[in-house]
């Protein structure tokens, strides 16, 4: 067998040990392309539905009586926000274009070494509500970087917010349920990596030295 042959061997054999590993441990890694491709997805479907309902509502419902649905559990109400997501700190606008623009950095930059598809989805959520409300203030009145965003869902005794607020909310629970089951960013789990960590190394020539007794 020549060497080359060899090196094949052998980097199928870690390959398929690798992947055994993973899934005796539970873990959740996938392919670099496909995680990217997941958490890509899932922001282009948050920020493309999050433009597209603030289109319809402030060319259809702005200036107009709000609508009531569901016995009134639910109405559509177009406002603009000059603060964060649910209507939190008004009058700091720039501040928050800022926050916002730095979480998304941060996020493209996390993914570098994301290894997790469920990690994957809750930044993609994160990442394209963070968008969403960064593009309204980035292009919206009164003026670039210090623009109002949209919001038009109003609930009972809640603040009225848009879909972006809601990818954020349900991308930082998500990402709060992972980190609470030892999930981590690279698809390993906490208490596997500690097992493996705490595992004594064998002494070399143990076994030769057993089976002589």
């Amino acid at each position: 067998m020549t060497e080359s042959h060899r090196g094949a061997s052998a980097v199928n054999a870690g390959d398929a040990q690798d992947s055994e590993q993973d899934a005796a441990e539970g873990t959740t890694r996938s392919p670099r392309p496909r995680r990217i491709g997941a958490l890509v997805a899932v922001a282009l479907v948050a920020v493309a539905l999050d433009t597209i309902s603030k289109i319809i509502v402030v060319a259809r419902l702005e200036g107009r009586t709000p609508i009531e649905l569901l016995g009134g559990a639910l109405t559509l109400r177009v406002t603009r926000n000059s603060g964060a997501a649910f209507s939190i700190g008004t009058g700091m606008t720039l501040v928050f274009t800022v926050i916002a623009l730095g979480v998304v950095l941060a996020i493209l930059r996390t993914a570098r070494n994301l290894r997790s598809l469920p990690w994957a989805v809750s930044l993609g959520l994160l990442l394209g509500g963070a968008t969403g409300n960064l593009a309204d203030r980035m292009l919206r009145a009164p003026s670039p970087l210090e623009g109002h965003v949209v919001d038009w869902i109003e609930l009972p005794y809640w603040p009225v917010f848009n879909l972006a607020d809601s990818a954020i909310v349900c991308g930082g629970v998500l990402a709060v349920v992972l980190a609470a089951r030892g999930l981590q960013l690279d698809g390993t789990r906490v208490g596997s990596r500690d097992a493996d960590d705490d595992t004594p190394a064998q002494a070399p020539g143990g076994d030769d030295d057993h089976d002589k007794e």
